[in-house]
């Protein structure tokens, strides 16, 4: 769309019934400097998810851009209408990686999340805030999945249900909290296991641990760690995500690790923007600073030869907050690649993103569902027999997804790939 075409548009919406001005007052939630980066050009819109499957100006990064600055200038009230709009939103930063103006789009979504908030009803916003502490809370959340944990592996493939069977067994019982290298030792990592990742894929925080010995790191593993902040992030409920994030930052920073590792995609991008979500925090800032995703880390410092070969098709899905909010691509197809056997095939679309987004397919299941189908239809397209997701979200989406549907494919993580191929 023309940006007159658009302005005008968008112009109207924001002008409210009457074309009556709203009050501006108390409505900074956003840097404006930042909002007036955008440029208004567009690029973004053939990377926004939500953009290619809708087609309206108002669900594009640069229409929800126009609708918060609207909102910051008072033009606009916060109706329902606008607030479905920001919460179509999927975060996942698509539009930053196609943006030439380094638009920081990522940073004003989640500012604007926690003034919406205010904006729902009570009762939706304690339902959401209720969502944040079970998902959280650890006590709360081994009690609500303990059903599906029993049930995990049977086959079945309707509604919910196909998320049940997603669910891997776990095997294996709680990590040590000291590693040591099987080689020559080159640095220490704390491991962040996370909330709902540890719970439901416990196996593959034990699978990183060990991959890291083999690069020759010396892996430390708190107890009692807890949630890195990013799901109550995503519902909104700011306040929870910083009391949650300062007190991991404590706790990994007090390691004096070389580096803090994670295999969560979307944990490991607000670990690298912890400095954001706590100003003036030490440890936050620490953290930040040594952030690294497990793929990219055993990618810079090398694998010994893979034991076992994998003769399989395999295609990466990139999630959207490894590949978009850590800038985590290549490094994975790399690491794939020095696996005998392994044949790399492509997925059309893989970084758009499956419609997981976090907490997205709990809050938004219409969207979440059209962009899961328009990912299988990629899938089933590669004819990969195995498709690489390092996110637990995609994983359960996609595994899910392609349970429902009959589709001959496995759904792993690469770190699972890694570790089957080196026998660990």
């Amino acid at each position: 769309m023309p940006r007159n075409q658009m302005s005008d548009t968008m112009d109207a919406e924001c002008e409210g019934r009457g074309g009556t001005p709203v009050t501006a007052a108390a409505r900074r939630f956003v840097e404006t400097d930042k909002l007036l980066t955008c440029v208004h050009c567009g690029l973004c819109q053939s990377a926004c998810p939500t953009y290619l499957e809708l087609g309206t100006e108002a669900d594009s990064p640069r229409g929800r851009i126009h609708l918060m600055r609207a909102l910051e200038d008072g033009r606009l009230e916060a109706s329902p209408e606008v607030v479905r709009h920001l919460d179509l939103c999927l975060g996942c930063r698509a539009c930053e990686t196609a943006c030439p103006s380094g638009v920081p789009y990522g940073a004003l979504i989640e500012a604007a999340r926690p003034w919406v908030e205010e904006h729902r009803t009570a009762r939706v916003r304690a339902t959401r805030r209720m969502l944040a502490a079970a998902l959280t809370t650890p006590w709360v959340r081994r009690t609500l999945f303990a059903p599906a944990r029993l049930a995990a592996g049977i086959s079945w493939k309707r509604g919910w249900l196909a998320f049940v069977a997603a669910l891997p067994r776990r095997r294996r019982g709680p990590l040590p909290t000291v590693l040591e290298p099987e080689c020559a030792a080159r640095g220490t990592a704390v491991l962040v296991t996370g909330c709902v990742a540890d719970t439901l894929f416990h196996d593959t925080n034990h699978a990183t641990a060990a991959l890291l010995r083999r690069a020759g790191v010396r892996v430390v593993v708190p107890r009692g760690q807890g949630c890195c902040g990013a799901l109550p992030l995503h519902l909104g409920v700011r306040d929870r995500a910083a009391a949650l994030g300062g007190s991991l930052a404590r706790t990994l920073s007090e390691t004096g690790a070389d580096w803090v590792v994670s295999n969560a995609a979307g944990c490991g991008a607000l670990l690298r923007e912890y400095d954001h979500l706590l100003p003036g925090s030490t440890g936050a800032s620490w953290v930040a600073g040594r952030a690294r995703d497990a793929l990219e880390l055993l990618a810079e410092l090398g694998l010994p030869a893979a034991r076992e070969a994998l003769p399989r098709a395999v295609a990466v899905h990139d999630p959207c907050h490894l590949v978009h909010g850590q800038g985590v691509q290549t490094q994975v197809r790399t690491l794939l690649a020095t696996i005998p056997g392994i044949r790399l095939v492509d997925l059309p679309e893989s970084d758009v993103c499956c419609g997981s987004a976090g907490t997205y397919n709990l809050t938004e299941p219409a969207m979440a569902r059209r962009l899961l189908e328009r990912k299988l239809r990629h899938v089933a397209e590669s004819g990969a027999d195995v498709i690489a997701a390092a996110n637990p979200g995609c994983l359960l989406q996609i595994r899910a997804g392609a349970l429902a549907r009959g589709l001959p494919v496995r759904v792993e993580h690469p770190i699972d790939l890694l570790a089957l191929a080196h026998g660990v």
